[in-house]
C-alpha cells in the first residue's frame, strides 16, 4: 500500500466516522459545446455533471486577503477517489450552504491537490 493509498484510507475513515457531520455531498457541473449543425452553423451545449463528497470549512480571517481568497470563499476538501471527475476553474459546485444548510451553487476559483494526490483542495465562491 503505497502513501496515496494510506492517506485516503486515513481520510474516508474519518469522513465516515469522526468527520461525518461536517461531510456534504456535492455535485459539479460544466458545459461543453456539443454536436455541431452546419446548417444552422449552431452547436448545441452539453452539461456533464459529477459527484464525490468533501469537508466544507472557511478560510483562516489571516489568508482573506480580498484579491484571491474572498471573506465568502470556502474551501471544499475531497478524496480524488470519491470524486467522479476531477473539479476544475469555471465549474458549478452545487452543495450544502454552511450557514443556512439550503443548496447553494459556487464557482471553482482555484483547484490544488496534496502532495500525495490523495485529496483535492477547491476554492469556492458564491456563483
Amino acid at each position: 500500500m503505497g502513501i496515496r493509498d494510506k492517506v485516503q484510507s486515513k481520510v474516508a475513515k474519518a469522513f465516515n466516522s469522526k468527520l461525518s457531520d461536517a461531510v456534504f455531498p456535492f455535485t459539479g457541473s460544466y458545459v461543453t459545446e456539443g454536436d455541431y449543425d452546419p446548417v444552422t452553423e449552431q452547436s448545441n451545449q452539453v452539461t456533464h455533471t459529477y459527484t464525490g463528497r468533501g469537508v466544507l470549512g472557511q478560510y483562516d480571517i489571516k489568508r482573506i486577503d480580498g484579491v484571491n481568497i474572498l471573506s465568502g470563499d470556502i474551501k471544499l476538501t475531497a478524496l480524488q477517489n470519491e470524486v467522479s471527475e476531477p473539479p476544475k476553474v469555471d465549474h458549478i459546485i452545487t452543495t450544502t450552504d454552511l450557514v443556512t444548510h439550503t443548496s447553494q451553487s459556487y464557482k471553482v476559483i482555484n483547484v490544488g491537490s496534496d502532495p500525495a494526490e490523495a485529496t483535492y483542495s477547491v476554492q469556492l465562491r458564491r456563483a
